[in-house]
């Protein structure tokens, strides 16, 4: 197995100087500007633009976990005065949380019954993919995109890894007792990236995707009082996230060519994986079930919407009924009653299974609203649009998106794609409002910027699995990162351009 370029040590003295660096710097920042002088400001607005260099530092050094540092955030709020106990803790319980809450726990039952693993060697066993390469990479693509629309892409990623990992070592036995071509490193390595990078992607195309996308969603709601639906996301997204994985398709492919097109023995290696699991379990059945009810509830109220008209009876009800949170329950709540053995009264999930959902970035999300929120209430945001809109130059709707992504894209590579949104967004949004433009585009462009971080094993889980293989150079990583990133501004950008007026009008 080959090595990565940078030693496991040299990358663990870099990661703890850049820990110790920020834990005392975040603290210093914060009573440099507590003390200096901002006529400019308001003393609440000045009191939380040191709160938020702080909490920026805390979460892009992570000298403490990142959660801890999320309820930090609302708690020198509160010790300074900028705001009430009632209002900053307020954005925790917001209804947005709970659609997180629902979708992590149907995650859960699908990994815990091993329902994703399932399907993802039923695609890749289809004789459709048999022995190609070239099909064999598609697949390897379009799974993890599929699976990370719904889960996490850090999930997703772990998922499939030790599948692709299986496909690599059993190419290499196979083409070695046969004496036939075997793949070349280049093919491995672009396997590998292409489990992240779709991941990734896929993360875009519906609002339970990857964090990003609810902390936009509920920004957009608060701040500028337009409320975009499931359907009306994915409606939006899907192109997007459908363009993105065709460019990085052709572009990982190309730059890492197998060495043959047909690869014998691959297909009935993965028919063998795929019979080890056995027949379908009833908790794989119900997780599917429960699965499909969600996501049957998330879109029905849009899609009626879209077709009876939004002021239609049926619509209003479902609207004010069956919001994307209580449907999000539901069908999480159903495994808590559907049995897999009566007898011993054991459930498709049980509550020790659920709890251990990803709570860190729950917390994560209600201190992004509450410290949004409180650059708005405060003045501070108006502060910093007028800012940057003086510094940058840019004050048209497009040219503020573009900006908006670039610095998502930016900040991203080097910090948790939920935090870049927390930074990103509301930012953003005050930049549009100082500009008199809508802050839904710059807030969608640096929503889906934040997803792309393509560059670094720091960037994301997703990068840091793959590249623990040892077989994933960081030269690799980075020359494809670049011209990814590069490619998927781009599309961002055009791209809603095109579907913003189509979809939203």
């Amino acid at each position: 197995m080959r090595k990565s370029s940078l030693s496991p040590f040299f990358e663990e003295a870099l990661e703890r100087r850049r820990r110790t660096a920020s834990l005392f710097l975040g603290p210093l920042l914060f009573i440099i500007i507590m003390t200096a002088p901002f006529p400019s400001l308001g003393l609440e607005a000045h009191r939380l633009a040191a709160v938020l260099v702080w909490i920026i530092t805390y979460w892009i050094g992570e000298p403490i976990p990142i959660p801890a540092t999320s309820l930090l955030a609302p708690v020198l709020c509160v010790l300074l005065g900028i705001s009430t106990p009632a209002e900053v803790f307020a954005p925790f319980a917001n209804p947005i949380i709970f659609l997180f809450i629902g979708s992590f726990i149907l995650a859960r039952a699908m990994t815990t019954h091993s329902l994703d693993r399932r399907i993802a060697l039923s695609i890749l066993s289809l004789k459709w993919v048999g022995n190609s390469s070239l099909r064999l990479y598609l697949a390897v693509g379009v799974i993890p995109l599929g699976f990370s629309m719904w889960i996490s892409d850090s999930a997703t990623t772990a998922m499939i890894y030790p599948i692709t990992l299986g496909i690599i070592t059993s190419l290499r036995d196979l083409t070695t007792q046969k004496g036939s071509m075997r793949a070349g490193q280049r093919f491995e390595v672009g396997l590998l990236l292409t489990i992240s990078y779709a991941a990734l992607i896929g993360g875009i195309g519906t609002p339970v995707g990857t964090p990003p996308n609810l902390i936009a969603m509920g920004m957009i709601q608060n701040l500028e009082n337009f409320k975009i639906s499931f359907f009306s996301w994915m409606l939006l997204a899907a192109p997007i996230m459908l363009s993105m994985l065709l460019f990085m398709f052709i572009y990982m492919f190309l730059i890492h060519q197998p060495q043959a097109r047909q690869f014998s023995g691959i297909a009935s290696f993965l028919r063998e994986k795929k019979k080890d699991l056995g027949p379908w379990s009833l908790g794989q059945k119900y997780s599917l079930a429960a699965f499909f009810l969600a996501v049957a509830l998330w879109i029905l109220p849009g899609l009626t919407s879209a077709i009876l008209g939004p002021h239609s009876p049926t619509a209003l009800f479902l609207n004010a009924h069956l919001p994307e949170g209580v449907a999000s329950l539901i069908a999480a709540l159903s495994l808590f009653f559907l049995p897999v053995d009566w007898k011993k009264r054991e459930f498709a999930l049980t509550w020790k299974t659920a709890s251990h959902i990803d709570w860190g970035t729950i917390l994560l999300f209600g201190a992004g609203l509450s410290l949004g929120g409180l650059m708005f209430s405060t003045g501070l945001a108006e502060v910093l649009g007028k800012t940057l809109i003086r510094i940058t130059g840019v004050h048209s709707l497009w040219g503020i998106t573009a900006l908006s992504i670039i610095l998502a894209i930016i900040i991203t590579e080097t910090t948790s794609n939920t935090a870049t949104a927390n930074m990103v967004i509301p930012m953003m949004i005050a930049i549009a409002h100082g500009a008199g433009v809508s802050g839904v585009p710059p807030a969608l462009g640096a929503c889906f910027g934040a997803s792309m971080a393509f560059m670094l094993p720091v960037s994301t889980p997703s990068n840091a699995i793959v590249y623990g293989s040892g077989q994933v150079p960081i030269t690799s990583m980075i020359r494809a990162g670049i011209i990814l990133d590069l490619i998927c501004f781009v599309i961002i950008l055009v791209g809603l351009r095109i579907m913003y007026p189509l979809v939203f009008g």
